[in-house]
């Protein structure tokens, strides 16, 4: 029966942010004498059993004043959601459904994982992926870069020929240190090039002339999904990468993806979406 960790100091709150490596972790944090916690708690121990691969933790403000203030903490309760030491997210209030509904939206699927021990030290940034700022040119209709950035399945297919240059958006600056890539043996990409924090989604040309920040010739080895790693110091900062696939690995007209990975940790502890855009909006810049 998994049960919450009662933290009794800061230096036991940093050990075990520590020893959860890449897991989730949800930190409660409580007083005795507050109406709402005392309500949300008994919902708050249920969920360990609920999400195994989760870390759960009580901080106690009373008892923890300074990992409370440390966190920027002042109204209870409040729940804290890192990974890798990081902060993703907060929710302040007892709203049992609200926090289930996050501790969801950040666990990832069970597949993921066992994945995680894949790329060791380093996660899936699947979460720091802003979709709706995704951009796929000569994506097939029906077989849009949607599908390839999630394990429900579908596939990514060009359209008119076999280039297809892809835009992944984070939330907030990432570190990258490596990608993967499902695909077919014959039809996945072969040759890539990336370019990191482009104002607006590169062109065919601009991506065929441009300097890339890295080159990569995929194996069909690759394209089983083992992590093909980056030039790490070259991408310590990225808000956004494109990879332009200029063939595949058969040189046929398709260009198939089944299934697109980024690892490697957020840098800051501050989520981008919190803040609203103010520059235009995704396709008034074209």
């Amino acid at each position: 029966m998994g049960l919450a960790t009662v933290i009794e100091n800061e230096a036991h709150f940093q050990s075990e942010m520590a020893n959860a490596g890449t897991k989730l972790v949800v930190v409660d944090f409580t007083a005795s004498w507050c109406g709402p916690c005392q309500r949300i708690s008994p919902f708050f121990e249920q969920l360990p059993a609920k999400f195994p691969r989760a870390v759960f933790l009580k901080v106690d403000v009373d008892r923890c004043g300074e990992t409370a203030s440390a966190q920027g903490v002042s109204a209870m309760p409040t729940f804290l959601f890192f990974r890798n030491r990081t902060k993703i997210d907060r929710l302040q209030g007892a709203d049992s459904n609200a926090l289930e509904t996050k501790v969801r939206q950040y666990y990832g699927s069970d597949e993921a994982g066992d994945d995680d021990n894949a790329v060791a030290g380093h996660m899936d940034l699947g979460t720091f992926i802003t979709k709706r700022e995704c951009e796929c040119l000569n994506e097939a209709d029906d077989h849009p870069l949607m599908h390839a950035l999630t394990s429900e399945g579908g596939y990514l297919a060009s359209d008119c020929d076999e280039q297809l240059i892809i835009n992944i958006a984070f939330n907030q600056l990432v570190k990258l240190h490596s990608l993967k890539i499902k695909a077919p043996a014959d039809k996945g990409p072969k040759f890539l090039k990336l370019f990191i924090n482009q104002p607006r989604t590169l062109d065919f040309d601009q991506a065929s002339g441009n300097m890339a920040i890295q080159e990569l010739e995929i194996s069909p080895n690759d394209l089983e999904g083992n992590p093909i790693p980056l030039k790490f110091v070259k991408f310590q900062s990225v808000q956004n990468i494109q990879l332009f696939i200029k063939d595949n690995q058969s040189g046929g007209e398709v260009t198939q993806i089944d299934h697109l990975a980024f690892y490697g940790s957020p840098i800051s502890t501050t989520n981008m979406g919190e803040f609203k855009r103010v520059a235009g909006k995704k396709g008034e810049s074209h």
